[in-house]
């Protein structure tokens, strides 16, 4: 007697990771982040990130993974002030972003922003952001490691603010855009603290393309499905290919980014911090135009 053999398809859920909505379909996980108000890079989103990241990894059934908002005028305004205020804020981002993850191991000397930075540039997928929105410091930071990069004119804008703010970056930031622009624009960018719109950044290799605000979405999700129909095997065997020309930026470069960084911390720094706050940093008026605020102050 013919046996009736009845395959079922057990989809991942990841519906536990707060402040990040994921859709899966054909082989594309649309990953939306939505932790208003400016969805930083806080003690929610950090793990949230982070875990859904270390689960995708396993997922065979994406193949393509597309990063974007729900908030129009923020991809992600930032780190959280309050790492430099509250001396609880990152070490409990750390250890919930740790538990998120179980099993993968935050190397030696390098900080939880730049352990995320590297395993989402080692993921096996193609991971794609779509910038519709402000994306400043470690928001900016998480781009720089995906894959691919689209930019809405007129309507996106890129920045590493932190040497206004008198500190360096923390998240990959320094070494993946010395790897991304070359040395002289890296430091144009990374000193100047300036904010680079949509054209700017796609003539300075920021990002794959600037497009016209009306057209992002349609052209991102048609590479993203046209991509997906491409074999991993095939997917793995390019990435290894153009790693061994282009490889990956060393971990003693992060270690010492995170140990410039930390070189800088002192009470200076938190009185800054405060008195940055006071005048409007990380709330949606501020954020708007952060670095004139800035330079005002």
């Amino acid at each position: 007697m013919a046996q009736l053999l009845i395959l079922t398809v057990f989809r991942m859920d990841y519906s536990n990771w707060t402040g990040l909505t994921v859709v899966v379909a054909d082989a594309v996980a649309t990953v939306t982040l939505d932790h208003p108000p400016l969805n930083l890079m806080d003690g929610v989103l950090v793990p949230s990130l982070r875990g859904f990241v270390h689960q995708v990894r396993q997922d065979a059934s994406v193949r393509v993974i597309v990063f974007q908002s729900a908030d129009p005028e923020f991809f992600s305004a930032h780190g959280d002030m309050a790492y430099l205020t509250d001396p609880d804020a990152l070490p409990a981002a750390t250890r919930a972003a740790i538990e998120a993850a179980p099993g993968a191991v935050v190397p030696e000397g390098l900080n939880i922003l730049e352990a995320i930075s590297r395993e989402v540039r080692s993921l096996p997928q193609i991971t794609i952001g779509k910038i519709a929105g402000f994306a400043r410091g470690a928001g900016n930071e998480f781009l720089l490691a995906l894959d691919l990069r689209f930019a809405a004119i007129g309507r996106s804008g890129q920045a590493q603010p932190e040497s206004l703010l008198d500190i360096i970056p923390g998240g990959g930031g320094t070494v993946n855009l010395a790897r991304l622009l070359g040395r002289a624009r890296a430091l144009e960018l990374l000193v100047g603290g300036q904010l680079v719109g949509a054209e700017l950044a796609e003539r300075y290799g920021l990002v794959n393309r600037a497009l016209p605000g009306d057209e992002i979405d349609a052209f991102v999700d048609a590479l993203a499905r046209r991509m997906a129909r491409v074999r991993p095997e095939v997917v793995a065997a390019l990435k290894t290919t153009v790693d061994a020309v282009l490889p990956d930026i060393p971990l003693e470069a992060y270690a010492v980014e995170n140990a410039s960084l930390y070189s800088l911390f002192n009470t200076g720094l938190v009185e800054l911090a405060h008195r940055q706050l006071a005048a409007g940093v990380q709330t949606r008026e501020g954020e708007r135009d952060l670095e004139g605020l800035i330079d005002r102050l």
